[in-house]
């Protein structure tokens, strides 16, 4: 029973603390505070989440693969009415339609493993949060100037042209990793539909970002992760 308790998953908080942690955990935490005072120490947490992340991140493998997600906050019809993230959150523009709220900046490794990460706002462009090897990414970073940027540190960046762009030749490995970087999207799946980093129910920007770390480490704990097929004795020729 214990067992089959350990391995159910919650798509809410309040329901995991109220109806897990208090019912189940009292031996091991015997002063459990109520509800909505564990909510008001949350905040407390967000150094120790940060701290934590850093100590269980990917390696760098010299392969890795960038992508950014949008994270809505509110839905459209709300946003005027939206105070909780007013003048933090905007709204952005995605393949799938426009969101109020951030995108969330990722790098992996082949692996699978989250190296990086960063929060801005829903407007900004996918270019401007990245800064020895190689990074993959889809169309949205293409930029010669930020090609060049990444090359002086040592990062060689590949991504796809677009439509009526001069073709550039590309190595048969480098075509096979771009054909596999949507493993990313697999990634950002885990992060939304078993970590749930998304949802529109934030009472304060503050709780948003331990939600956002509390799931980014929860991933990162993940024991099986989705990866690109490569030889790991290339990566290290």
């Amino acid at each position: 029973m214990c067992e089959t308790r350990d391995q159910l998953r919650f798509r809410q908080f309040k329901v995991f603390y109220l109806y897990y942690v208090r019912l189940y955990l009292r031996k091991e935490f015997p002063n459990l505070p109520s509800y909505s005072r564990c909510v008001e120490l949350l905040p407390r947490s967000a150094l120790a989440l940060t701290a934590l992340f850093e100590s269980i991140k990917g390696k760098c493998t010299g392969l890795s693969v960038a992508d950014s997600t949008p994270i809505a906050v509110c839905d459209n019809l709300r946003i005027r009415r939206h105070k909780v993230f007013d003048g933090i959150a905007e709204r952005g523009k995605t393949s799938t339609g426009w969101f109020f709220g951030f995108k969330l900046h990722v790098i992996i490794n082949h692996l699978g493993e989250i190296l990086s990460f960063r929060l801005t706002p829903g407007n900004t462009d996918d270019r401007k949060p990245l800064p020895a090897g190689c990074l993959y990414a889809d169309k949205g970073y293409l930029s010669a100037s930020l090609k060049q940027q990444l090359k002086t540190m040592g990062i060689n960046l590949i991504t796809n042209i677009k439509k009526k762009m001069k073709s550039v030749e590309q190595t048969c490995f480098n075509k096979a990793i771009l054909h596999h970087r949507s493993v990313i999207e697999t990634v950002f799946d885990e992060l939304k539909n078993l970590c749930q980093i998304a949802h529109t129910r934030h009472r304060s920007p503050a709780n948003f970002l331990v939600n956002l770390l509390a799931g980014l480490v929860a991933c990162c704990l993940i024991p099986s992760k989705p990866k690109i097929p490569v030889a790991g004795t290339y990566l290290q020729a």
